[in-house]
């Protein structure tokens, strides 16, 4: 099958053949508009065309900004308050942005001060069913831009008379982050919105992680993970009711991670006619 390849894009007539000399259509180009992913680049002698070195070097550095930019937290703290939502604002153990990508273990802790903003914030006689953190943490691009219509989207469609904690803002922050914060609000649950490690075309998805009884010490097993929150990947409209879902579903059998299937796709199908 070595020798089977795509029918010429100009077809077999001489006549229809660009000139001697000039670019010769490339047969596989028309599979480059069914994915992002780097396919029929094409070469230029033994080498990549100019085009798409400059196409990889402009990726990269998206991808290099997502990571390093930091968040712009009155901007997110402004546009979620907006909405009605409270918010706190603090930030984890690691003191720069060089410490936070060289030791994880400090992003996954609160700072003396975050972690006394948050003994002030809880309320033990009437602790919160539900505690949403925003982190920065790989992608402040991906935060800033979806986090707001995420957490819009998805307010209505969460269960009747769930008692919210204040919206908790962290930078510098780690997934097991909100673990701490869960656990200092008193909440039932946590849930972490932040940015997930760009890639060369995905520099703005954000992830969400929700974990039952949180504290510090959690592991990644008891967690249900909604991954590449973003509009060319899982949209806001389509991750708001899978996350309201498992919100509910954690509630009521108290267990988050592997004990809860995700079964929300076929849970959200619209009720077919008998």
């Amino acid at each position: 099958m070595s020798g089977v390849r795509p029918a010429d894009a100009a077809g077999d007539d001489p006549a229809a053949q660009p000139p001697a000399g000039h670019p010769q259509p490339d047969p596989w180009a028309a599979l480059r508009a069914h994915t992002p992913a780097r396919i029929a680049l094409g070469r230029a002698g033994t080498s990549l065309p100019t085009h798409e070195l400059l196409r990889f070097a402009a990726a990269h550095a998206q991808a290099r900004d997502a990571v390093h930019v930091p968040l712009d937290l009155p901007a997110l703290a402004a546009a979620l308050q907006a909405d009605g939502w409270a918010t706190l604002a603090v930030a984890s153990r690691a003191p720069t942005r060089d410490a936070y990508l060289r030791r994880p273990d400090w992003g996954r802790r609160l700072d003396e001060a975050g972690a006394a903003t948050l003994r002030a914030a809880a309320t033990p006689g009437q602790p919160p069913d539900l505690a949403i953190v925003v982190g920065d943490g790989l992608s402040a691009t991906a935060v800033q831009q979806h986090v707001p219509g995420l957490l819009r989207a998805l307010r209505p469609l969460l269960p009747a008379g769930l008692r919210l904690a204040p919206v908790v803002l962290a930078t510098q922050a780690r997934v097991a982050l909100a673990d701490e914060v869960g656990a200092l609000l008193g909440a039932r649950l946590a849930l972490i919105l932040l940015g997930e490690r760009p890639g060369l075309s995905s520099p703005d998805s954000v992830g969400a992680y929700l974990t039952h009884a949180p504290r510090p010490g959690r592991s990644d097993a008891e967690r249900n993970c909604v991954s590449n929150v973003r509009p060319a990947g899982l949209p806001l409209d389509r991750a708001a009711p899978r996350l309201a879902w498992l919100v509910d579903q954690a509630l009521r059998r108290q267990t988050t991670g592997i004990a809860l299937k995700d079964d929300s796709a076929s849970a959200l199908l619209p009720p077919t006619a008998d």
